[in-house]
């Protein structure tokens, strides 16, 4: 009897593919149904933000910065606004704090809504993206309260913000809050215990305590195999330490484990909303009181002269930083974000770097895919939950 001859066939997933979230190529190696290994290749979305950004002044680059991730662009600009305000060495108010944490953990919510909406229709649930995308929907219109842009608002500023609260913005967010929590219940009773939710993602693409450590992952991916850490935790910034709320883990490091830890941060993010918008005045401070970085208030740039002038200075030659470099953490959606900025004393950085979790969290992909089955792909890339801009830029 002839010798049955085999071997391994190579075959590319992407860059153009629905379920690579964006334009990831994988070059997958397989074994009939089975993965010898798999290669991510990035740079197909490259945007080169970082390096447009020297030829900017400080403030133009907030709507840059909130580009790269397209889910999380307002954590995007806390991190950079936080980093810069450390080298112009100035504190804001303790209300804008609040509305930052606020706005920071509504972002949150919203990632993650986009997050389990596309996962679970990518491993067959489909109504689950209806129905998380119908209360993003909701936070997309509080967005469009603040600032008249849904998905990048540039609402934060380096000093503040960019105005005070709209009227209708407390009745608003609490309308979400309220509602929230019955939709959570909603989302899980379709998914946490459903057999196929349960045979898809139990026991795939497993990652160990020691593989997160061995890697340098952080945020979700760390958290799903039991590494208990959080920048919010570890490095308060903001108000962030006189919030109560828990940091959710799970020890299997499964696509579950990922699942698991995702839903009870949506649950622990609506904790702190519910504290946050207590705490927020209606009306007060938006900025911190310094001329030279917030612009007047319109009313006085209509009537005074010294306010015409100061108006006019930050629009056309921006406000100089001084020199030095600095970095800031925050805890985004996605795991530890924030920007590297270096000052020469001018009104544009002499560089802005990024520390993007997606490009950090697909370097474990070839650990995760490995030794799987081509049908669990899907499954582990979604369980990442990659934003290719946040990689690429």
């Amino acid at each position: 009897m002839a010798e049955i001859r085999t071997e391994t066939m190579t075959v590319n997933m992407g860059p153009q593919h629905p379920a690579t979230h964006g334009v990831l190529r994988l070059v997958i190696e397989l074994d009939g149904e089975q993965i010898v290994s798999a290669q991510p290749t990035i740079g197909y979305l490259h945007t080169g933000i970082e390096k447009t950004a020297e030829q900017k002044k400080w403030q133009q680059i907030v709507p840059l910065v909130e580009r790269m991730d397209y889910l999380g662009p307002q954590s995007n600009a806390l991190a950079y606004v936080l980093s810069v305000e450390k080298l112009l060495g100035i504190e804001v108010p303790e209300r804008v704090q609040e509305i930052r944490v606020l706005i920071a953990e509504l972002q949150r919510i919203s990632s993650h809504l986009v997050w389990l909406g596309t996962h679970g229709m990518e491993i067959g649930a489909i109504t689950m993206m209806m129905y998380c995308f119908r209360e993003r929907e909701l936070l997309l219109n509080i967005n469009e309260m603040l600032a008249g842009f849904r998905l990048f608002p540039s609402y934060l500023r380096v000093g503040g913000l960019r105005e005070d609260l709209p009227s209708g913005f407390h009745d608003a967010v609490n309308a979400f809050l309220d509602r929230f929590p019955g939709k959570m219940d909603e989302y899980e009773g379709m998914l946490t215990k459903n057999s196929i939710w349960l045979g898809r993602t139990k026991g795939v693409g497993i990652l160990t305590r020691q593989d997160v450590l061995d890697w340098g992952l952080l945020g979700p991916i760390a958290r799903g195999s039991g590494v208990k850490y959080d920048v919010r935790r570890a490095f308060p910034y903001l108000t962030y330490a006189t919030y109560d709320f828990e940091v959710p883990t799970q020890q299997v490091g499964d696509v579950y484990a990922r699942y698991l830890t995702r839903v009870a941060e949506m649950r622990e993010s609506w904790r702190i909303c519910k504290q946050a918008i207590a705490r927020i005045t209606p009306t007060g401070a938006w900025g911190v009181d310094d001329p030279r970085i917030v612009p007047p208030p319109k009313d006085k740039v209509y009537s005074e002269m010294e306010a015409l002038i100061q108006h006019f200075l930050i629009y056309s030659q921006g406000f100089t930083v001084p020199a030095g470099e600095a970095y800031v953490p925050i805890e985004g959606p996605r795991g530890e974000q924030g920007f590297y900025v270096v000052s020469d004393g001018a009104n544009r950085p002499v560089r802005v770097k990024s520390r993007p979790p997606t490009f950090l969290a697909l370097q474990a992909l070839p650990k995760l895919i490995a030794g799987g089955l081509i049908a669990d792909v899907i499954a582990i890339i979604g369980s990442v939950d990659v934003v290719m801009g946040d990689s690429d830029r």
